[in-house]
């Protein structure tokens, strides 16, 4: 049987590309040699934020008295019962997902290239056997897995975030080695169930290449609560044997393992899918999305790969190139983190001429009924133009304020248009209006 694609892994990148086929009438295969969901639904996004919203909901009760309210007695964190939701909402929304994909062929095994127009594929589910698919395209989405630290490899104490995101019982002490993203929201999570967390960190500040005055914010917001932060510090110089767990956040890579990729002409560097701005491997009917191709690993990055990589086979009047340039990231730490286009460091070194505008949320009226004050917004543009280059948030719903600046940035707008803009009030987002003024 012919197939007009093929994708390999049902991930973000995967999923939203069968969706994107399956609208354009393709004869589409998706094969997942484990769970529909990738990393993101699974081992990561999804799980990690239910966790996290937990640990909020403990730390709004925990300040109960704050607003006025009593409670018949302190909270008791029950992690079993709030891994028991997480896994319930992954259910939930693998079910959706399976939904979605009505009348697209889902096949579970674990494929490998034979040549540039076949995969063979050992299929799971006990049903053993080998089966060969030809397809006129190949849409490689094979994801990441967590990278290991020489000397901290993972075992039964040394974790990576996949192990961290399952353990059953709340650890005395915790060590993060990396502080990262993955790194930062665990230490959130943890230290707000009462755990002595120590971040380790190579670099001079947490959260490399974001912001400087966020990192040092979020950094001083963390040793209010307790958590040790070390920055520029190897972590092999440190005693790992005190602490009750370790986890080793230091990133993730492409997994490729098993995929016959050397069976193909498809170009690989540094144990990762090369691609061209098409999205393109190499090879004519070969392409590539997601964290395989060790882009930006984000899961709406991956979904944005996903539909324009099969834009760019199937409508090839139409083909278009990505960019990671004005992709929003977010940070689920407590307070969050949200962070658009380039941050007053990076227009600097472009030579850029800026200037920032910031408002802390001190002055919100929302963020103080909230009793979220923490924070603020910082917008960087154009001194000479006008035009709007980037913006962070530190503070209350900060990943969802984002949203507003990566509509203003991707559409071009400038300063002035910005401020012609009435937010409601009181609201959080009326600060954005405030940081301008």
């Amino acid at each position: 049987m012919m197939y007009d694609l093929a994708i390999i892994g049902a991930g973000w990148a995967g999923f939203n590309a069968a969706l994107r086929a399956r609208a354009l009438g393709l004869k589409t295969v998706l094969i997942e040699k484990d769970v529909l969901g990738g990393t993101c639904l699974n081992k990561g996004c999804i799980p990690a934020k239910t966790l996290i919203q937990s640990a909020k909901v403990y730390n709004l009760i925990g300040k109960s008295k704050t607003f006025s309210l009593s409670m018949p007695g302190d909270p008791v964190v029950d992690l079993p019962g709030i891994q028991a939701r997480k896994e319930h909402i992954i259910a939930q929304l693998r079910r959706g997902m399976e939904s979605m994909l009505s009348g697209i062929e889902v096949v579970r095994g674990e494929a490998r290239f034979v040549d540039n127009d076949t995969v063979e594929l050992e299929l799971a589910d006990g049903i053993g056997g080998l089966k060969k698919i030809n397809s006129r395209y190949f849409l490689a989405a094979s994801g990441s897995k967590p990278l290991e630290l020489p000397g901290l490899e993972f075992n039964r104490t040394i974790l990576s975030s996949s192990e961290l995101l399952s353990i059953r019982d709340v650890p005395s002490t915790l060590l993060i080695v990396g502080g990262g993203v993955i790194g930062c929201e665990f230490a959130s999570f943890f230290s707000a169930l009462g755990v002595q967390v120590t971040i380790a960190e190579l670099m001079p500040q947490l959260l490399p290449g974001m912001d400087r005055d966020v990192a040092r914010k979020l950094e001083n917001i963390y040793k209010k609560k307790g958590v040790r932060v070390l920055t520029g510090i190897d972590a092999a110089k440190l005693d790992t044997a005190v602490f009750s767990l370790v986890l080793v956040s230091i990133g993730r890579k492409a997994e490729l393992s098993g995929l016959g990729l050397e069976k193909t002409g498809i170009r690989m560097e540094q144990n990762r899918i090369v691609t061209d701005d098409f999205l393109n491997a190499g090879v004519p009917n070969i392409y590539a999305a997601g964290d395989c191709t060790a882009r930006l690993m984000l899961a709406h990055f991956a979904g944005y790969q996903g539909r324009t990589a099969v834009d760019n086979m199937f409508l090839p009047d139409a083909r278009r190139g990505i960019s990671e340039a004005n992709i929003p990231s977010c940070v689920f730490t407590d307070p969050e983190i949200g962070n658009i286009g380039l941050n007053e460091e990076e227009a600097k070194q472009k030579g850029i001429a800026v200037e920032v505008r910031r408002f802390d949320f001190l002055g919100s009226g929302m963020a103080r009924i909230l009793e979220e004050t923490e924070g603020f917004i910082k917008i960087v543009f154009d001194a000479k133009t006008g035009k709007l280059l980037g913006a962070c948030i530190i503070g209350p719903k900060a990943t969802e304020l984002i949203g507003i600046m990566t509509v203003a940035i991707q559409s071009g707008m400038t300063i002035a248009g910005l401020k012609e803009i009435v937010f409601a009030h009181p609201t959080l987002s009326e600060a954005i209006g405030d940081a301008l003024r």
